[in-house]
C-alpha cells in the first residue's frame, strides 16, 4: 500500500530528489501525464544548452528534440545518482560534443582573434539612431555573444556554459561531462582565459575602453545578415514562464559587469512550443520505444 512521503524529517534537496523519483517512476510505468510533467521540467533547460552549442534557434530546436527523445528513453536507466536535470544535462552534453553538424564558425575554424579582427571591420563612428534601435543593438549583443562561444573548441565550450553561464559547481559539471574535477576546473580556466582576453580586448560592455559597441555594429551586422531587423532572432525569443526577459537579462549584466556576464546576460529563452507539442505526439504515437 502507498504511504504519503513524510517530508518533516528530510532536507528541501531531499524532498525535491523524492518528487523526482516518483515523477520517473509513473513516467516509466506509462503513465503519460507523468511523461509530460519530465519533458515540461527539462524541456526550457536543454533548450538553453543547445542554443548555446549550436548558435541558431532552428538547430537548437532539432537538437533539443532529439536530447529529449533520449532522455525519455531512457528514465528507466536513472538512478537518481544526480538531479533529475543535471543527468538530462549529461545526456544532452554527450549528443552536443558528438554532433556532426558544425555551426559556419566551427566549419570555417573561426578564432577568436579572427573575429575580433571582423568586428572591428565596418564599425560605424556614431551609435545607430534608426528604427527599433534598443531591440536591434539588444540583437547585436546577443546575437554576437553566442557567435563568440562558437570560437571555442566544443569541450571548453561547454565547460564554459556549464559553469560560467549555468552556474553549476564543478562537482555537478566534471559528472555530466564525466571527468574529474579537477581536469574540469582546468578546462574552464582555459576557456574563460580566452573568452576573457577577448572580451577585455573587444567588447565595450566588458570593458569600457574596448572598440567595439553594439550600437555601433547595427548597420554592418545587417549588412552582411547576421541580424534581420524584421525577424530578430534572439531579442524576441520567447521565454520561460516567469524568465528574465531581454531587459532584465541587461540590467542584471549592468549590475554585475564582469566578463561571465555577459555571456550570461541572455533572457530565459522558452523550447519553441510547436516543436514540443510534436515531442509530445510523437511519444504518444505509439511509434516509439518508449521505455523499454
Amino acid at each position: 500500500m502507498d504511504t504519503e512521503l513524510d517530508t518533516d524529517s528530510l532536507t528541501p534537496d531531499e524532498v525535491a530528489l523524492a518528487e523526482e523519483r516518483g515523477l520517473v517512476t509513473r513516467a516509466v510505468a506509462g503513465e503519460s501525464a507523468a511523461i509530460s510533467d519530465v519533458v515540461r521540467q527539462l524541456q526550457d533547460p536543454l533548450y538553453r544548452l543547445a542554443l548555446r552549442m549550436v548558435w541558431r534557434p532552428a538547430e537548437a530546436e532539432d537538437a533539443t528534440q532529439e536530447i529529449l527523445l533520449r532522455v525519455v528513453g531512457n528514465l528507466s536507466t536513472w538512478r537518481a545518482e544526480a538531479k533529475l536535470l543535471t543527468w538530462a544535462y549529461r545526456i544532452g552534453v554527450n549528443y552536443l560534443l558528438n554532433l556532426r553538424r558544425q555551426t559556419p564558425q566551427e566549419a570555417a575554424q573561426l578564432s577568436l582573434d579572427t573575429f575580433r579582427e571582423g568586428l572591428a571591420d565596418g564599425l560605424a563612428a556614431e551609435d545607430y539612431r534608426g528604427p527599433e534601435s534598443a531591440l536591434l543593438s539588444a540583437e547585436v549583443r546577443l546575437n554576437c555573444s553566442q557567435a563568440m562561444l562558437q570560437c571555442l573548441a566544443r569541450d571548453e565550450r561547454i565547460a564554459f556554459v556549464l559553469g560560467e553561464v549555468f552556474e553549476l559547481s564543478s562537482t555537478d559539471a566534471a559528472w555530466i561531462l564525466d571527468i574529474t574535477a579537477p581536469a574540469y576546473r582546468k578546462r574552464l580556466e582555459r576557456a574563460k582565459k580566452r573568452i576573457g582576453t577577448f572580451l577585455d580586448a573587444t567588447c565595450g560592455v566588458a570593458n569600457p575602453e574596448a572598440f567595439c559597441r553594439c550600437s555601433r555594429r547595427v548597420n554592418k551586422a545587417v549588412e552582411l545578415g547576421r541580424i534581420d531587423p524584421r525577424r530578430p532572432r534572439f531579442a524576441t525569443h520567447s521565454i520561460s514562464v516567469g524568465g528574465r526577459t531581454v531587459t532584465e537579462a541587461e540590467d542584471q549584466m549592468i549590475r554585475l559587469h564582469d566578463v561571465a556576464a555577459v555571456l550570461r546576460a541572455h533572457p530565459d529563452y522558452a523550447a519553441p512550443e510547436a516543436k514540443m507539442q510534436a515531442i509530445s505526439g510523437l511519444l504518444g504515437s505509439g511509434r516509439f520505444p518508449l521505455l523499454d
